[in-house]
């Protein structure tokens, strides 16, 4: 369906109301933002005489031209005529794409786009290519136009006048949906891809398998059907409160989706150039199928579906138990005949190996096999899978936790604890996609939690999305390569609806989808903004149930080595919505200041900021400490390394006048996997020195821990170090309350350095109680303040 081919489209009409004006580049707003566009003189005109040209007898392409002649009317505008060009047609004014498989340059998904008064032409190598070009073609149509299966509206449809070259910068951008927390329609998952789609996203990962329900028909094992699919209603209870199953309780709450009901979804994403990766869990998250099949387990169960949370997740399939793969064998065997998919996801994340190691069948194969431990025989078990799916001639991804005990020599990563995943793949040699909990998590808060929907936790903003850079700088330019793209996730805990699901989706989706489309170098937060008004307008028409986004003031400091004072800078999410704060701790109402730019200030204080739509206060006020001290904005010289998954600001972040809150996710704290921390700070000039402190965080629920001990040196030269004094924590590990601790030292009177050394020793590794012991843990530093 994807091979080379003749592409040629050709829209023609009589050139009605052609305007000699060329349109403003600023008025052309599609997202992703295309790698090359160059606007023109006129408008192209579209109505009920246009007719659509289909060059040669490629069924794609007839297929392809029709999607688009479809949308054309769902939406309202004229019926427009499709078929194939003859020679009679060649000196019509119109578009032309001709077969450019030799002497094109372009991607497989590239396309390129010339519209003038006289013709519409959109030329590509592939149906992929062709595809994308039409949703940019839509996308160059009026913002209101794109209400769902109306009456002719407009009768004439105006394009301007470009010139585009456009193709992605990552060959894998998808959307995910969990299923199995909660079981969604046939045709929401269809609308799911249709957004996918319009955004040029090229993957579906459907987690079709998961604790709380199995969602696709395996006729091998109807009891996956009968029971795993099913568990008892507690939808009126808190996720984390719900009661566990019991004997004889109603099942009524599920659902699966038929085979005939997977090849029509498949079919559907496919003429939207939409792969569709299937995830079957292993070996955790399995406890459904335990319930139905309780001999694959440890322990023999017996076992119920999953209501709500489910954790720690201890009761997994028996590694080594051979009718375990059999059956795994013969699921995959199913879903590889529905899915044409080269990837198959098989999970392999958050496995708790308790009962591997009681199970005398687990510790048998760790034995015979010559494993050492039960992470080693998690890597077995993943490697037999994944030789089987290889022998089907297709590829295995799982989640970085498939990288514990050696990777399988074809398999994929995908990178969700962060980017150390995807990093540690890549270096191997093995490709990865992105997809960390720190900007990929759409089951996330975007917005203030006291004003959304209940979530999961966290807090990751449409800005934060579009921020992510998929590519760790850590990587060299061969092991770049093996980064894929990034993926968004939406895991469905606390998504029990269609609705809800679009809403946490949408419009994170199509930050990401600008993020692993169009180059880095194009991207601008600004200007994204600017363009998204137009899409809020599209989505309004489709009746999206998007976020309104987050009406939460972000501050920013920068200081001003002229005037040795500090700039205070204040933004949001929001476009053009009146900002209104105060400097010194008053709350701010329809009378503050209004924000016209940025401000000086010199002093310590509390800015506090809103947002203010009709004179009313949108959101709960930011209230941001400002601690002005002499290291604000002086060069910081890292002799260690903060994770990329936790930098807030990057260098300057330790010096920037802010002060973080309980919230390791505020964007203000600085995360330390298993480092310490060593940094230099240049005052510029030897001065008085009184006392340095510096803030840490702990949160031993989150891996954050306090550090061992933290030492004060000074410098007058940046070579000799004198004044050595070092700050013993004393708060034990377990404390569970998150909470900041200050660790402060006073220096001895008349005490002068230029130079101010802060070494701060992490914990390394969470203690033996910890969930996760043995792990790196955190070590998160704020504000390092110098008087």
């Amino acid at each position: 369906m994807r091979n080379f081919f003749s592409i040629c489209i050709i829209l023609m009409t009589p050139l009605l109301l052609q305007a000699n004006a060329s349109p403003d580049s600023s008025s052309i707003t599609i997202v992703p933002k295309p790698v090359m566009m160059k606007t023109g003189v006129g408008q192209f005109v579209i109505n009920r005489f246009t007719t659509i040209l289909v060059r040669g007898k490629e069924a794609e392409v007839n297929k392809i031209a029709t999607f688009f002649a479809d949308r054309i009317r769902f939406s309202g505008g004229p019926k427009l005529e499709v078929r194939e060009m003859t020679a009679a047609d060649k000196h019509l004014s119109a578009i032309i794409f001709e077969k450019q498989l030799t002497r094109s340059s372009l991607p497989e998904e590239g396309y390129n786009l010339k519209i003038t008064p006289k013709q519409v032409l959109l030329t590509a190598k592939t149906g992929a290519g062709l595809f994308h070009g039409i949703q940019t073609l839509l996308q160059m149509l009026p913002p209101d136009f794109s209400g769902q299966n109306i009456p002719m509206t407009y009768k004439e449809l105006e394009l301007p006048a470009v010139t585009i070259t456009d193709y992605p910068r990552y060959p894998y951008r998808g959307m995910h949906l969990d299923v199995s927390r909660h079981f969604f329609p046939k045709e929401f998952i269809k609308r799911y891809i249709d957004l996918i789609a319009m955004y040029k996203m090229n993957t579906f990962h459907w987690h079709l398998t998961d604790d709380n329900g199995w969602r696709i028909e395996i006729k091998k094992y109807p009891k996956l059907m009968q029971i795993s699919a099913w568990h008892t209603d507690h939808e009126d209870l808190p996720w984390n409160d719900r009661p566990a199953q019991q004997p004889g309780d109603k099942t009524t709450y599920g659902g699966y989706y038929s085979q005939d009901e997977i090849r029509e979804i498949v079919q559907y994403a496919a003429d939207r150039y939409v792969n569709v990766i299937p995830e079957i869990e292993m070996p955790a998250h399995s406890v459904e199928v335990l319930a139905a099949y309780p001999q694959f387990s440890c322990t023999g169960g017996p076992f119920t579906v999953p209501t709500g949370s489910y954790w720690p997740n201890i009761d997994i399939l028996c590694a080594g138990n051979d009718s375990v793969f059999t059956f795994l064998e013969d699921v995959l065997t199913e879903v590889m005949d529905l899915f044409p998919s080269k990837y198959i996801h098989v999970g392999g994340d958050e496995a708790d190996k308790t009962n591997w190691k009681s199970c005398p069948k687990c510790q048998e194969r760790i034995k015979t096999e010559g494993l050492k431990d039960e992470k080693e025989l998690q890597s077995y078990f993943i490697k037999r899978m994944e030789k089987f799916i290889t022998s089907k001639n297709r590829k295995m991804i799982g989640w970085d936790e498939i990288l514990e005990g050696g990777l399988p020599p074809e398999a994929t990563v995908m990178s969700w604890r962060g980017v150390e995943g995807g990093i540690a793949a890549a270096r191997q040699g093995h490709d990865a996609i992105m997809t960390p909990g720190t900007h990929c998590y759409f089951d996330y808060y975007q917005a203030d939690p006291a004003t959304e929907p209940k979530a999961i936790g966290g807090f990751i903003t449409l800005k934060k999305v579009y921020s992510y850079e998929p590519t760790p700088s850590e990587l060299t330019a061969t092991e770049a390569k093996h980064i894929l793209g990034a993926q968004g996730n939406v895991w469905t805990e606390f998504i029990p609806t269609p609705g809800q699901a679009e809403y946490m989706a949408l419009p994170r989706m199509i930050a990401l989808s600008e993020v692993v489309w169009s180059p880095k170098s194009m991207r601008n937060w600004s200007d994204f903004q600017r363009r998204m008004v137009s899409q809020f307008t599209r989505l309004q028409k489709m009746r999206v149930n998007y976020s309104k986004g987050s009406f939460k003031v972000e501050v920013n400091t920068e200081f001003d080595s002229k005037t040795n004072g500090i700039k205070v800078i204040l933004g949001s999410e929001q476009l053009d919505v009146p900002i209104r704060y105060t400097i010194n701790g008053n709350d701010v109402t329809s009378n503050s200041t209004l924000y016209s730019g940025p401000f000086e200030v010199k002093r310590n204080g509390v800015i506090k900021a809103g947002l203010f739509v009709d004179d009313k206060l949108k959101e709960k006020t930011t209230e941001m400490p400002l601690v002005f001290h002499m290291a604000i904005g002086k060069h910081i010289k890292y002799l260690t390394t903060y994770s990329e998954r936790y930098p807030a600001s990057g260098q300057g972040a330790l010096n920037d006048g802010l002060r973080g809150s309980v919230n390791h996710r505020d964007g203000l704290w600085q995360g330390f996997l298993g480092n310490d921390i060593d940094i230099i700070i240049d005052l510029g000039r030897e001065m008085a020195v009184n006392s340095v402190q510096a803030n840490f965080l702990q949160n031993q629920k989150s891996w954050i821990f306090l550090p061992v001990v933290v030492e004060y040196s000074l410098s007058s030269d940046g070579k000799k170090y004198h004044s050595f004094n070092e700050v013993v924590n004393r708060i034990p590990p377990k404390e569970e309350q998150n909470f900041i601790q200050p660790f402060n030292f006073q220096f001895m009177e008349n005490t002068k350095a230029r130079y101010v050394r802060v070494k701060a020793k992490n914990l390394g590794k969470c203690p033996a109680w910890h969930e996760g012991a043995g792990e790196p843990c955190w070590m998160f530093a704020d504000e390092i303040v110098v008087f």
